[in-house]
C-alpha cells in the first residue's frame, strides 16, 4: 500500500461554529507540496467558501486516485462525508449537528489508517454537542484525544501543544482540578516526558532539554506544600530517562520544578533555557499557550499509531456568523502535520 503522506485530511469541526470557515481558508492557502482532502458535508464546505469570499472550487472525490484529478483552483471534499439532517445554524448547534462532526473525525481518521492521507487534523469540536448528540458512542466522548485513544486502540496518548514560542505536553487532560492529584502517576508523567522528547526530535532539536513541573507551588517545598513531587513525578522523571536511555534517543531532563520557574525558562525566546514543559494539568498548560501563541499554537495527539494535529481554540460559535475568523491555528496544525508526516 502506497501511503499518500502529502495527503492531509481534514475534519470540519463543528458546522455551527467557525471550523468550516477556517478550514477553507487554510485549504486555500495550502502550498502545492500539500493536498488537503475536506471531511464534511459539502453543503456545509460550500457556504464557508461563499461567506468567506474565496475564489475556490470544490472537487468531490471518493477515492486517493481521484485527487490528481482535482482542478486547479479546486479543493478536495470527500464524496462520502456524513451529510447534516438540516441546514447547521451558525452559532447554534443541533443533535445532528453533533452527529455530524463525531462522523467526519471518525471518516478522516478511516482514511489516514488505510494510507488515503498522511495525517489526520482536525477542526474545533463542541464536545457538549457531541456528547448529547445521540450518536453511537458519542456518550463517551471527552475530547478528540480520549476518543482517538480508544478509537485506534492506542496504549498511551500524550495531549501536547506546539508553538514557537512554547512546546508543551500534559500529563492530565480533560480531569476536573480537584481529582488531579489522584490522577497523577508516576507512570503518566514518565509517559508525557518521553513522548514530549520525541515530539521535539521530530521538529529538529537534537537533544531536547525539558523542564518538567511540579504539581505544587514551589515544588512542594521538600513536603511542606505537597507530597505528589517527591512521590510520583521523579519517579516518573527517572522511568522517562530509563526509557529513553534504552531506545538510545537523547534528552536532557530536569525537575521537578515550580511551574512558574520551568514555564518562564522554556518561554525565553532565544535565550530560553528549556524547549519543552510537561505540565501536570490541563491550565498549567494552556494558560501560558494561549497568553504567548493563542491562534498559532498546535494542538498534538502523541502516542497515536498515525500523525494528528488540531487548532488550539474552541468553536467560536459568537462570531461565526460574521465571517471573520483567523485561519492561522489551521494552518500552522497543517503545516505541523506536514512536518511531522515526512519525519
Amino acid at each position: 500500500m502506497t501511503v499518500r503522506r502529502n495527503v492531509l485530511a481534514i475534519s470540519l469541526g463543528c458546522p455551527a461554529g467557525i471550523g468550516p470557515e477556517v478550514a477553507v481558508k487554510a485549504a486555500a492557502a495550502a502550498p502545492a507540496s500539500v493536498t488537503p482532502l475536506l471531511v464534511g458535508d459539502p453543503a456545509v464546505i460550500a457556504r464557508a467558501v461563499a461567506r468567506a469570499g474565496l475564489d475556490l472550487g470544490l472537487s468531490t472525490v471518493e477515492s486517493a486516485a481521484e485527487l490528481g484529478r482535482v482542478p486547479r483552483g479546486a479543493v478536495a471534499v470527500y464524496a462520502k462525508s456524513a451529510r447534516l439532517a438540516g441546514p447547521a445554524k451558525l452559532g447554534r448547534p443541533d443533535a445532528s449537528a453533533g452527529a455530524a462532526q463525531l462522523a467526519w473525525v471518525d471518516q478522516a481518521t478511516d482514511l489516514v489508517t488505510a494510507g488515503l492521507a498522511g495525517a489526520l487534523v482536525t477542526g474545533p469540536v463542541s464536545k457538549h454537542a457531541i456528547a448529547t448528540s445521540g450518536a453511537r458512542g458519542a456518550a463517551k466522548f471527552l475530547g478528540h484525544t480520549e476518543h482517538l485513544a480508544r478509537r485506534l486502540g492506542a496504549r498511551e496518548v500524550v495531549m501536547a501543544f506546539w508553538s514557537r514560542a512554547l512546546v508543551t505536553a500534559l500529563v492530565t487532560t480533560h480531569v476536573p482540578i480537584g481529582r488531579v492529584p489522584r490522577a497523577l502517576t508516576a507512570g503518566g508523567v514518565a509517559t508525557a516526558t518521553y513522548w514530549l522528547a520525541r515530539l521535539l526530535s521530530s521538529t529538529g532539536v537534537r537533544s531536547p532539554r525539558i523542564a518538567v513541573a511540579s504539581l505544587n507551588p514551589h515544588a512542594g517545598e521538600d513536603g511542606l506544600l505537597g507530597g505528589e513531587e517527591a512521590a510520583k513525578i521523579a519517579p516518573g522523571i527517572e522511568a522517562a530517562k530509563a526509557r529513553l536511555a534504552s531506545e538510545r534517543r537523547r534528552a536532557r531532563i530536569t525537575g521537578p520544578l515550580g511551574a512558574e520557574t520551568a514555564i518562564r525558562k522554556a518561554a525565553a525566546g532565544p535565550r530560553r533555557s528549556f524547549d519543552g514543559v510537561v505540565a501536570m494539568a490541563h491550565d498549567q498548560a494552556t494558560i501560558p499557550m494561549k497568553l504567548l501563541a493563542f491562534g498559532d499554537a498546535v494542538n498534538v495527539t502523541l502516542g497515536l499509531p498515525i500523525v494528528r494535529t488540531s487548532v488550539d481554540h474552541g468553536t467560536g460559535y459568537d462570531i461565526a456568523p460574521r465571517g471573520v475568523a483567523d485561519p492561522s491555528g489551521m494552518i500552522a496544525a497543517m503545516q505541523l502535520a506536514a512536518r511531522l508526516t515526512r519525519a
